[in-house]
């Protein structure tokens, strides 16, 4: 597994986007849908990545990532 997929995604369903959202916390800014939990997974990989190469080109800092978050 690669460093930037080792980040906590947290999904649910949304009844107002009728999609499934896939959020990471420790990425401000940094969720993505799907009409299906698989399709919000592979999204949210994709953004993970692209936010990962925008902080780099933009010169800000890439938070490790932490693991396992308790958010509830």
């Amino acid at each position: 597994m690669t460093p930037e997929f080792r980040y906590e995604v947290i999904i649910y369903w949304s009844d107002e986007d009728q999609a499934y959202v896939a959020e990471v916390p420790e990425l401000p800014g940094c969720a993505a849908d799907g009409a299906t939990y698989a399709e919000a997974i592979s999204n949210v990989e994709v953004v993970i990545r692209e936010w990962i190469e925008t902080a780099h080109e933009l010169g800000r800092p890439v938070p490790q990532p932490k693991g396992r978050l308790l958010y509830a």
